[in-house]
């Protein structure tokens, strides 16, 4: 059974080798440009654990995922173009989602938590990212439109509401 728990540092090691794995997995299944081999930086994750916001979904005593949870205010999603919200109500962020390939149901668990959070959750993802596109609106998010990142890169922006 998986379970979510906050990440530590010594979990770093682990959480890193996570990514790699997703980053090799996107490249090889036609999404070279989301992550690459650099995204997400160690920094950004010493960060994430620092502020209490990174996830790791274990089964036992095995992490098999991280992805980060957000509060407040996501600034790449002040704006959305070919579409729009559901609505302006405040909102969590699910953010850099990754497995290792070795457990299923990482996706529906993440969103199970973020769902028990709030009653708005968005989340975005890179157009070639298939993958994520299908366990996105298999957990019930609507894709709401397109956001831009901070360096002009285009992501499908999806919106859970309970609501």
């Amino acid at each position: 059974m998986l379970v979510i728990r906050k990440a530590v540092p010594e979990d770093l090691p682990r959480i890193m080798e996570i990514y790699a794995i997703a980053q090799e997995y996107m490249i090889r299944s036609g999404n070279p440009t989301q992550w690459g081999r650099t995204f997400p930086p160690e920094e950004l994750i010493r960060k994430d654990i620092r502020d209490g916001i990174c996830h790791l979904i274990c089964d036992g005593d095995t992490v098999h995922g991280v992805f980060a949870v957000c509060e407040g205010i996501e600034p790449a999603y002040q704006e959305i173009c070919d579409g729009a919200w559901l609505n302006d109500e405040p909102y969590i962020t699910g953010h850099r989602l990754a497995g290792d390939g070795k457990a299923r149901g990482l996706f529906a668990a993440a969103a199970k938590l973020m769902k028990s959070l709030a009653y708005n959750v968005r989340v975005d993802t890179h157009e070639n990212n298939r993958t994520m596109q299908h366990l996105i609106e298999k957990e019930g998010f609507t894709r709401c439109g397109i956001i831009h990142l901070a360096d002009g890169s285009p992501r499908i922006a999806y919106q859970w509401s309970k609501n």
